[in-house]
C-alpha cells in the first residue's frame, strides 16, 4: 500500500480493527445462510503527508449505487443543514442569478432549502434510490459519480458554480486527487468551495473507531485536507469546528489564484491540531489502547447485563454501529435486535453479527431494560425522542465517547474513563 494522496510508502499502522463485511451491506433473511464477504479494516498514517486512510479495497460503486443511509431521517441534521443553507445565502450573497452545486446530495436534505430561497442549484448524487427521493421532493438532481468529465458535463450544461458544497464526501472516495480536481472544474474563478468532514482529531483523541469503515477511505486533520486541496489548485480560505459526526471541520476553499489569506479560524485549528500532537506520527499511536478499553468496557457491560437478565435491545443501524458491533463481537445473544427509523432496513439484518432491524415500534411495545444507542453522535436529538423509554424504568445507554446512561446534563459514566 502507497499513500494515495502523495505515493509514499512511509505508512505507519495506527490501529488495526480486523476483517469486517462492508457497514451499508444489510443482509436479507434469505442472504443470512450464503457467504459473506469481509475486507480488511486497518488504519494507517503517512508520515509523509499526515493523511490517515485505511486500503481502498472496495470501489464507491461497489457501495453507492443503492444505499441504504437517507439523510432526512435524521431531524438534527436536517436542521443543521437549513441553518448552513440560511447563514450561507447570506454570507455570500447568493440569489436567483447564482448557482450552487451538492456533490453526493443524498435524498435532498440540504438542496430543498436552497431550493426554498430560490437560488438555482443542481444534486449530483450517485445512489439511484436516494437520488430518486431527491427529485420526488422537489430538488433538480443528476445521478452520477463525480469526476472530471461528470464536472465538465454539468458546467457546459449549467455554468460554473457560485457555491459548490461536499459535505460527508470528501472522506468517501479513493481517488483524492481526481475527485478534487473535479470540484475545482465546477467550480466559478470567484467562487466558493465548501465542505464538512469528520475531525481526524475527535478520531485520535476520544477513541471514535466506529467512524472508520470501508466507504471512508481517508480521514482528515485540516493539515491534511488543506494539502488535498492545494494539489488541485484550491486553497483553503477559512476552517470552523462544528458539532456534527461527533465533532467535524468546516472547510472554505476558494482557487488559489485569488490569492486570499486564510483567516485566523484556519490557524487556530492548525495549532489546536499540533498541540494534541497529530503533526507527527506519535500522535496518533495511542488510539489503539483507547479504542480497546472502550471495547472491553462495553463487554462488560452487555455481559453484566445478561447475567441479569436484562433485555437489552439497539436503536439505530448506521454504519458506525456495524463497525462497533464487529469489532466488539456482539450478536444477538448480547443485542436481541435493533431498530430504525428507515424503512429500508427493516427485515434486515445488520452485516457480520445478522442481528434484526425492527421498527422502531417494537422498543414501546417490548419495553426492554437497556436500549443501546449506535448513533451516540445524536445524543441531544435521540435522548429527546427516546424519553418514553424511562417510563418503565428503561436506561439508554450510548457507547461513545465514554460508556454512559442519558439521564441528565452530567451522564452517568458507567465505566472508567479511557485512557
Amino acid at each position: 500500500m502507497r499513500c494515495r494522496l502523495c505515493d509514499s510508502d512511509r505508512l505507519v499502522s495506527v490501529i488495526d480493527l480486523g476483517a469486517t463485511p462492508p457497514c451499508e451491506r444489510f443482509l436479507s433473511a434469505d442472504q443470512l445462510d450464503l457467504p459473506e464477504p469481509t475486507f480488511p479494516l486497518h488504519l494507517r498514517l503517512c508520515a509523509n503527508c499526515m493523511l490517515l486512510q485505511i486500503p481502498a479495497l472496495i470501489t464507491p460503486e461497489d457501495t453507492f449505487t443503492e444505499y441504504a443511509y437517507f439523510s432526512s431521517f435524521s431531524d438534527s441534521w436536517v436542521q443543521h443543514a437549513k441553518a448552513y443553507v440560511g447563514d450561507t445565502v447570506a454570507r455570500l450573497g447568493l440569489g436567483a442569478d447564482s448557482f450552487v452545486v451538492e456533490v453526493a446530495s443524498n435524498d435532498g436534505y440540504l438542496l430543498q432549502h436552497v431550493v426554498d430561497a430560490g437560488v438555482p442549484c443542481l444534486g449530483i448524487e450517485p445512489s439511484v434510490n436516494v437520488g430518486a427521493a431527491a427529485r420526488d421532493r422537489g430538488v433538480p438532481t443528476t445521478t452520477a459519480f463525480l469526476d472530471p468529465d461528470v464536472a465538465r458535463a454539468v458546467v457546459a450544461e449549467h455554468g460554473a458554480a457560485d457555491l459548490v458544497v461536499a459535505n460527508n464526501v470528501y472522506a468517501h472516495v479513493p481517488d483524492i486527487i481526481g475527485f478534487s480536481r473535479a470540484l475545482r472544474t465546477l467550480l466559478a474563478d470567484d467562487g466558493w468551495l465548501s465542505i464538512e468532514v469528520h475531525h481526524a482529531l475527535n478520531l485520535v483523541a476520544l477513541g471514535q473507531f466506529d467512524t472508520i469503515y470501508h466507504e471512508h477511505f481517508q480521514y482528515y486533520t485540516v493539515l491534511a485536507a488543506t494539502r488535498a486541496l492545494a494539489g488541485a489548485g484550491l486553497a483553503v480560505v477559512d476552517a470552523e469546528l462544528v458539532a456534527t459526526h461527533g465533532g467535524s471541520i468546516r472547510l472554505w476553499a476558494r482557487p488559489e489564484e485569488l490569492g486570499a489569506e486564510p483567516s485566523s479560524r484556519f490557524f487556530d485549528i492548525l495549532r489546536m491540531e499540533e498541540s494534541a500532537g497529530l503533526h507527527d506520527v506519535e500522535g496518533y499511536l495511542g488510539l489503539r489502547a483507547r479504542t480497546e478499553t472502550l471495547r472491553h468496557e462495553l463487554l462488560r457491560f452487555l455481559l453484566d447485563c445478561r447475567a441479569e437478565n436484562k433485555r437489552v435491545v439497539g436503536y439505530g443501524a448506521p454504519g458506525k454501529g456495524n463497525t462497533l458491533l464487529n469489532y466488539c463481537g456482539i450478536r444477538s445473544d448480547l443485542l436481541e435486535y435493533t431498530v430504525d427509523r428507515n424503512p429500508y432496513k427493516h427485515g434486515r439484518f445488520t452485516p457480520g453479527t445478522r442481528i434484526p432491524i425492527r421498527d422502531p415500534a417494537a422498543i414501546a411495545e417490548d419495553r426492554p431494560d437497556v436500549v443501546l444507542v449506535l448513533p451516540w453522535n445524536l445524543e441531544a436529538e435521540l435522548t429527546n425522542q427516546l424519553s418514553y423509554v424511562a417510563d418503565w424504568g428503561g436506561q439508554l445507554v450510548y457507547p461513545l465517547p465514554t460508556l454512559h446512561t442519558a439521564v441528565s446534563r452530567q451522564p452517568e459514566v458507567l465505566g472508567s474513563q479511557p485512557r
